[in-house]
């Protein structure tokens, strides 16, 4: 079993930095989580690169 990899993101709706953790088993994967802080809905996007570089982008979800 992989450990998780941590990243950070910024909140679109309020501008919060957030800690997420992602399971680096699945190269693209895609979710929404909550804002901690506003509990606002944002898209994660995270994908593992050939060198299993972590790559996180976070846009609002309905936005």
């Amino acid at each position: 079993m992989s450990a998780l990899e941590f990243a950070s993101i910024q909140c679109p709706y309020c501008g919060e930095t957030l800690d997420i953790s992602v399971d680096p088993s699945v190269e693209d994967q895609e979710y929404v989580e909550d804002c901690q802080v506003c509990c606002q809905p944002i898209l994660i996007h995270a994908v593992f690169d050939e060198q299993g570089r972590l790559e996180v982008t976070a846009v609002a979800e309905n936005g």
